[in-house]
């Protein structure tokens, strides 16, 4: 099975699971935040949000939004979602599966954001220039991921991880690439995790905010 196929099978299976795990819960809602505190939205925007999992990050966006597409190559991760939905009664969230890289929607968007799922991409230059066409003019991304690390943040039968994390320069003229300017970049959230040891490694995530120019 190629690396695609094996991530969406392992995010099926432990999707019931997911939010089980305090730290991760913690690591989506602090990385939701800080997306949602950057974008600082008027409730006029149309939101794509990729790799949008169970929603962690989805559920502080979407009530400040008009409208969020949620789109996730996990049918399981989705489901739970879409229960989290039902639950508190969002009406503006679309659910999509699909993968961003090959079954982005055929629309423009205000704001497209993820948080945490580039490193299961491959080619991720690539990929920018791709959101920047599928944003209106004057359009945001926010994007949050691993900064660079030392290749231990998953465990090793983790499949489907295709960066150890990013160099916010190298990442940042990725953006310049693709046609965005205002790029900033901030720390969303440091995970602390414990080694064999018994000693703790920090794991930084940035987030990074550009825009598609007006003209």
């Amino acid at each position: 099975m190629d690396n695609h196929h094996d991530n969406v099978e392992r995010f099926n299976h432990i999707a019931n699971d997911w939010d089980a795990n305090p730290q991760r819960v913690l690591m989506g809602q602090k990385v939701g935040r800080a997306i949602r505190t950057a974008l600082d939205p008027d409730g006029s925007e149309r939101v794509l949000e990729f790799g949008a999992g169970t929603g962690l990050a989805t559920l502080l966006l979407a009530p400040k939004v008009a409208h969020l597409t949620a789109l996730d190559g996990s049918a399981g991760m989705l489901a739970v979602l879409r229960q989290k939905c039902e639950r508190k009664g969002l009406h503006n969230v679309e659910i999509i599966e699909g993968n961003v890289v090959e079954q982005l929607p055929n629309l423009e968007y205000d704001v497209i954001c993820s948080a945490l799922t580039l490193h299961h991409v491959g080619d991720v230059a690539g990929l920018l220039k791709k959101l920047a066409q599928h944003l209106v003019p004057g359009g945001r991304v926010a994007l949050a991921d691993l900064d660079t690390e030392d290749g231990h943040f998953h465990s090793a039968d983790v499949k489907g991880v295709m960066h150890h994390g990013f160099d916010r320069e190298t990442f940042g003229r990725w953006l310049r690439d693709a046609g965005f300017t205002e790029i900033t970049f901030s720390t969303a959230h440091t995970v602390q995790r414990e080694k064999e040891d018994g000693s703790t490694q920090p794991y930084s995530i940035f987030l990074a905010v550009a825009q598609k120019p007006v003209a």
